[in-house]
């Protein structure tokens, strides 16, 4: 039997775990509170946030003291027992960082007119319209006829932040942690069927994410961090393309002569013309006309 304290150290997070994490964060502002995230069905509606088709609510795969939160936020969770729930205010320098004023740019409305987004038939340009240009996101905050002002600070700087963190259960098993992994790099991890075999971990993946380009972005850091959890000598991820039956026509139903009616008499079949060349019934020649001259 284990030492009470090795039992209590394994009910303790570390850095590099991976859970199965439920948790609530808000931003602080004027305030009021606006939710950034959370695993929670009901909070989100009671927030009016958006639903995603198909999104599943409840604890997330969570690497503690990674980098889904911000360093302070991933740091709070170190030392988490699993199990009891954290409540903890950050200050914005430990949250998503102060508001720098020079991450706010003027730009002329002929520049934003020219980016790709703005040439959709769909586009719209109002304050609130998230931008990239130059590779970095931005929010419009303010805009006229000529100029558009745009914010590239995060969402949340400047914010003070609230969460409350619980960790449901360590993720332990290999094959689970493999499907986590695969959660929390791209997604849609019940559609990939996952098998480890000899130690080797092979990944087969769903019909829709063989061209999602998606997941060609994300398939090195699945591996990488498959590698890093896991330690396997090897990851196959399999590529499956079935080549389809060609389809059979269908069989052409025989038409039959429809049946007389009842008490009516049978119809005369005639008879083939060799039964009559054999009784001696040779059919005359026709008639031959020749031409007069």
């Amino acid at each position: 039997m284990p030492p009470e304290g090795a039992k209590h150290h394994a009910a303790v997070t570390r850095a590099g775990d991976l859970v199965r994490l439920d948790y609530d964060l808000w931003a602080e502002v004027g305030g009021r509170r606006e939710i950034v995230d959370t695993t929670h069905q009901e909070v989100a509606q009671e927030a009016k946030v958006p639903e995603s088709p198909g999104h599943v609510w409840g604890p997330r795969p969570h690497f503690i003291g990674g980098d889904y939160f911000p360093s302070g936020v991933e740091n709070a969770l170190v030392g988490l027992p699993v199990g009891e729930e954290l409540e903890k205010e950050f200050a914005p320098a430990d949250a998503f960082g102060e508001r720098d004023p020079n991450l706010i740019e003027l730009f002329s409305m002929h520049q934003i007119s020219r980016l790709p987004e703005m040439r959709r038939e769909d586009a719209h340009l109002d304050v609130g319209t998230v931008l990239t240009i130059e590779g970095r996101r931005g929010r419009v905050v303010s805009l006229t006829q000529a100029r558009v002002r745009v914010d590239f600070n995060p969402p949340f700087a400047g914010r003070k932040v609230v969460g409350k963190f619980k960790v449901t259960e360590p993720i332990t098993e290999p094959a689970e942690q493999v499907r986590a992994i695969v959660e929390l790099q791209y997604g849609r991890s019940a559609e990939f069927q996952v098998e480890i075999k000899d130690h080797v971990v092979s990944l087969k993946l769903p019909e829709r994410s063989k061209f999602d380009i998606n997941w060609l972005a994300a398939k090195p850091r699945v591996i990488d961090r498959i590698r890093s959890q896991v330690h396997p000598p090897s990851v196959r991820v399999i590529e499956e393309y079935v080549t389809p039956a060609p389809a059979k026509e269908p069989e052409k139903a025989a038409v039959s002569a429809p049946s007389p009616p009842e008490g009516a008499p049978a119809a005369e079949v005639p008879a083939p013309a060799e039964t009559k060349h054999a009784e001696g019934k040779h059919p005359k020649p026709a008639a031959r006309h020749e031409a007069s001259g």
